[in-house]
């Protein structure tokens, strides 16, 4: 069974950092690719940073390019999402997926299955 769990989120000032955490289980981070999205009230679920399957390349949407930035550790299982110079337009619930490594590039969002719970990011002064 394929799961994630992401975590991290939590209340910062404009400018600060924030780290998320996507603990997978049930499939090889070598193999699948994962996302991070975000959803703000009242706003389309949007995708934030992705890389894909099988040592495919990383992707950024545009809004977060120079701030955030997507890793994980194998060995742990995890993937992590580095948010820094936050801004309150970052405010949103932040979740993990997963990506069925039939897909190359990890920019089609519509191909997600799996999901973490979400996790609450507010970017407040």
């Amino acid at each position: 069974q394929l799961q994630l769990v992401d975590s991290g989120g939590g209340l910062v000032q404009p400018g600060g950092s924030l780290r998320l955490s996507c603990a997978v289980s049930g499939f090889d981070l070598n193999v699948y690719g994962i996302g991070w999205f975000r959803q703000a009230p009242g706003k389309e679920r949007e995708g934030v940073s992705c890389f894909g399957g099988r040592g495919g390349g990383t992707i950024y949407a545009d809004s977060v390019k120079g701030r955030f930035t997507i890793s994980k550790d194998t060995a742990q299982a995890t993937v992590y999402l580095q948010m820094n110079d936050l801004k309150p337009e970052d405010t949103a619930i932040y979740y993990c997926a997963s990506l069925d490594p039939l897909y190359g590039k990890c920019d089609q969002w519509r191909e997600y299955d799996y999901w973490g719970r979400g996790t609450q990011v507010t970017v407040s002064s």
